[in-house]
């Protein structure tokens, strides 16, 4: 079943100048390998439709179950330059919590809030 990341997972974000840092928390362990095989730097980019200019590396962080995205390009020439009030690193992810993924019923019970 396709199931929005925002009931498998948490976000934090920071950014600083014109990178953005997403970090993407699994809610149970059982849900982290899902996480990693769905949610590729790839992926992620592609989510944000162009928004990310600059290249996104993953680094996966499995003893906390976290995956750490760092959007390069990301906030339209960084925060105080651009006019855009919406590109703070915080804006960006909770877009992402948006991004769907295909969960098997089987880890139903480890989604937050999921009906």
């Amino acid at each position: 079943m396709q199931v929005a990341l925002q009931h498998l997972a948490h976000v934090r974000s920071g950014d600083k100048g014109d990178t953005s840092n997403i970090a993407v928390f699994a809610h149970h362990p059982a849900l982290y390998p899902l996480l990693c095989d769905q949610l590729s730097a790839e992926r992620v980019k592609a989510h944000y439709q162009g928004a990310i200019r600059g290249e996104v590396i993953r680094y996966e962080i499995p003893g906390i179950e976290a995956l750490n995205f760092v959007a390069h390009g990301a906030l339209g020439g960084g925060v105080s330059r651009s006019l855009a009030l919406d590109q703070y690193g915080k804006a960006l992810s909770a877009a992402l919590l948006g991004l769907c993924l295909e969960v098997p019923e089987s880890h139903r019970s480890y989604l937050v809030a999921y009906r």
